[in-house]
């Protein structure tokens, strides 16, 4: 197993809303046991409502302010706040703000499953 991860050999994924950054994962050959990354959120912007059915996530906001959905509740979020999302619950990130926002996530599973809803 790979332990040492560059920057150059993070794996990044375009999206209409950001992008996700991968440093960790069964993909990148450096995990056998979690998921990290780096999930970018354009202002005013915000990823599908969807549930990871394998796993927990933690999201931790790095810069800007989110409204964080959970199910049906919604939270403010931002510099500094962490949520801790269980497996099935459905969920989203919406940027409230006029610059892009930065979340920290973490994965519970190195090979982590998405279901859009």
């Amino acid at each position: 197993m790979k332990y040492l991860l560059s920057a150059d050999e993070a794996s990044e994924k375009q999206m209409d809303w950001g992008s996700l950054t991968w440093f960790t994962s069964a993909a990148q050959s450096n995990s056998d046991s979690l998921t990290t990354g780096l999930c970018i959120l354009k202002a005013r912007e915000g990823n599908p409502r969807h549930y990871h059915p394998n796993c927990d996530e933690v999201l931790h906001v790095l810069e800007g302010t989110i409204m964080h959905s959970f199910g049906d509740d919604e939270f403010p979020m931002g510099p500094g706040d962490t949520i801790n999302i269980p497996r099935e619950v459905v969920h989203n990130a919406r940027n409230t703000g006029q610059t892009e926002a930065r979340l920290f996530i973490c994965f519970s599973s190195s090979d982590r499953q998405t279901i859009e809803v």
